[in-house]
């Protein structure tokens, strides 16, 4: 069936309308009493009106009228109305048109000696009309909500594939905002640190040669920096705000941060073990941000890291004093404030950044206890 129906629609349009008025023009031939000039031209013209029926469907029918009035013809009609009922979404008109058919019908036709008087219309002749003029229109009607229906499918299969896409788009998105928050959090930081240890050497060193050793090793720390700052940016640029998809450090690695963070720093405090996981990184990433920024912008500056309870609030505050030391330039990524402000917003919470009036600076992180 679906083969066939196939090989219909490799069928060309004028092909069919062709066939259309050869067939009618055969039923009018063959049906034919009447051979007045006048109903010869209407049944003509009844006929090749069918080869229009696509784009004028409501004239077609009103000039298949009259050939059925005056000649028992069949096809010319019920293909009108047929093609009328596929393209038209008037129901009214379409009973109207049935009703029209079905009167001409019912009282068209020879009487006795073949005069061409009309016969009067009965009850039986019309109902009989009225069930052959709706079974094209209802077929048609048919045929026309199955290429609506076949319209929706694609549509619908559209909009699926459309969403895929959309679905893809965002996992990609995900990843790379993971991808550039961590490259931040991890891999700028560890940079940072060896960029200042180098800065450090070369300013302690006496020789020559460990001299230019810590010039080059800081440089290429530079460079390193400025590269993954572009990468990051270009990251972010596609991407969007979403949680981890890795596990991360927790409080548990907080003591190992603050010891190998290269500041004289202090952690003071506890958090309830209620803390959830993704608050607890949270709490994490913002104390290694803020020690990494002790020591790129205020060398030789104590910290402390204290971490606090306020009803059913947690969270961080990361405190340094003013620099001791000459600060050696390096290149920020600027990254770093905004991804820790997208951290907080993500699990409800708040992130505040400022100067102390002391000089120094403080990172204030709050979330909520319970986040999961």
């Amino acid at each position: 069936m679906t083969s066939a129906r196939t090989l219909w629609k490799r069928v060309p349009a004028p092909v069919v309308d062709l066939a259309v008025v050869a067939v009618a023009t055969m039923d009018m031939l063959l049906n034919l009493w009447d051979a007045s000039q006048l109903s010869l031209a209407l049944a003509a013209l009844g006929c090749a009106a069918l080869a229009f029926r696509r784009r004028f469907p409501f004239t077609v029918f009103l000039l298949s009228l009259p050939a059925t009035l005056l000649q028992e013809v069949a096809v010319a009609p019920l293909v009108a109305l047929f093609s009328l009922a596929e393209r038209s979404r008037d129901r009214r008109l379409l009973a109207a048109c049935v009703a029209a058919s079905a009167v001409v019908g019912s009282i068209a036709g020879p009487y006795g000696d073949g005069q061409g008087i009309v016969q009067p219309m009965t009850f039986i002749a019309f109902a009989y009309s009225l069930a052959t003029a709706a079974a094209p229109v209802l077929f048609g009607q048919l045929v026309q909500a199955q290429r609506d229906l076949a319209r929706r499918l694609v549509e619908v299969e559209d909009a699926k594939e459309h969403e895929r896409a959309l679905h893809a788009q965002a996992v990609l998105a995900h990843e790379r905002a993971q991808l550039a928050r961590e490259m931040h959090d991890v891999v700028s930081h560890q940079v940072s640190l060896i960029a200042v240890q180098a800065g450090a050497l070369q300013v302690a060193a006496e020789d020559a040669e460990t001299k230019e050793a810590a010039r080059t090793i800081r440089s290429l720390c530079v460079t390193t920096l400025d590269e993954l700052r572009t990468m990051v940016t270009l990251l972010r640029a596609s991407g969007g705000r979403a949680t981890e998809l890795t596990p991360q450090p927790t409080l548990a690695d907080l003591r190992k941060l603050v010891a190998s963070s290269g500041t004289q720093a202090q952690l003071t405090g506890e958090l309830p073990a209620a803390v959830g996981t993704p608050a607890q990184r949270t709490l994490y990433r913002t104390v290694q941000e803020a020690l990494t920024n002790v020591r790129k912008h205020a060398p030789g500056a104590t910290a402390t890291v204290e971490l606090w309870q306020d009803g059913e609030d947690v969270g961080v505050t990361v405190t340094n004093t003013p620099p001791t030391r000459p600060v050696v330039p390096l290149p920020g990524s600027q990254q770093g404030l905004v991804g820790l402000r997208e951290r907080a917003e993500i699990l409800h919470g708040s992130l505040e950044a400022a100067p102390t009036v002391e000089g120094g600076y403080r990172v204030r992180l709050r979330i909520p206890l319970t986040t999961d």
